[in-house]
């Protein structure tokens, strides 16, 4: 059975995977780690930036990358093109599909948004749209930056990786990157984030002139997918109470 995780980049990530790690660092460990805490802590936007970068790239490498003139690959072009021009963190978007099963969609600090086969066969442009908004949301409202820098203290604490001074990328081996890359991709939001990603992808529609709808009927299929136990979209809030409250801003504001 396809996994399923969003809850995009633990996002909308579709294939939702379990990441308790993130949110249950021990302080006393992570201080053994010294320059490695203080820069997880400290993690500027262009160190955000940077390992997005790397990370993403590592992403790339590990995963089924659809080509370029692949039905998928001119559908997420088709499916992009309605939000036109705009950036990313400040960041040119980078969009790609990876071929899976699995039930995922996600974006980083650095433009980069990524869209599973599995997630594109369940969901029509619109509902597309509504999912990749709610990601591109997490960045643009600063969750993601708090991902990542949750992921880096775990992954650098664990072998206090890197002298300080060492730029944060650089830093970090091969494997403490792909660590950090899974850590990341598996994340998971908050209630108050997903609410409020919900919320921005909802006004980003809006204001982009596409439809608003499809935030609420990707929202139900969610609910039914995986008898109900859907992480991709994140269980808290349900999925059905997020439809409902974006069905209820469409009424309310037409």
């Amino acid at each position: 059975m396809a996994r399923i995780q969003l809850g995009l980049v633990c996002g909308m990530t579709i294939a939702l995977s379990a990441c308790s790690g993130l949110t249950s660092v021990d302080p006393n460990a992570a201080l053994s780690a010294g320059s490695s805490l203080y820069k997880a802590a400290t993690l500027s936007d262009s160190d955000i930036v940077a390992l997005s970068q790397d990370a993403c790239k590592a992403s790339d490498a590990e995963s089924k990358v659809a080509a370029p003139n692949s039905a998928y690959a001119k559908r997420l072009t088709k499916v992009m093109s309605g939000f036109g021009d705009m950036t990313l963190n400040g960041q040119k978007i980078d969009y790609k599909v990876y071929t899976t099963k699995d039930i995922n969609a996600w974006a980083m600090g650095n433009g980069c948004v990524r869209v599973y086969s599995g997630l594109m066969d369940k969901m029509n442009d619109d509902e597309l749209r509504g999912v990749i908004g709610h990601e591109m949301g997490h960045v643009a409202l600063g969750h993601s930056k708090k991902a990542m820098q949750a992921a880096y203290t775990v992954s650098a604490a664990r072998t206090a990786a890197g002298a300080s001074g060492n730029a944060v990328a650089s830093s970090l081996s091969s494997s403490q990157l792909g660590d950090l890359t899974e850590k990341f991709i598996n994340a998971q939001f908050s209630q108050t984030q997903e609410s409020a990603a919900d919320d921005y992808s909802f006004d980003l529609l809006k204001k982009k002139g596409m439809k608003r709808e499809g935030l609420v009927t990707a929202f139900q299929k969610l609910a039914q997918i995986d008898g109900g136990q859907s992480s991709m979209l994140s269980s808290h809030p349900s999925s059905p109470s997020r439809a409902q409250h974006i069905q209820s801003r469409i009424k309310a504001e037409g």
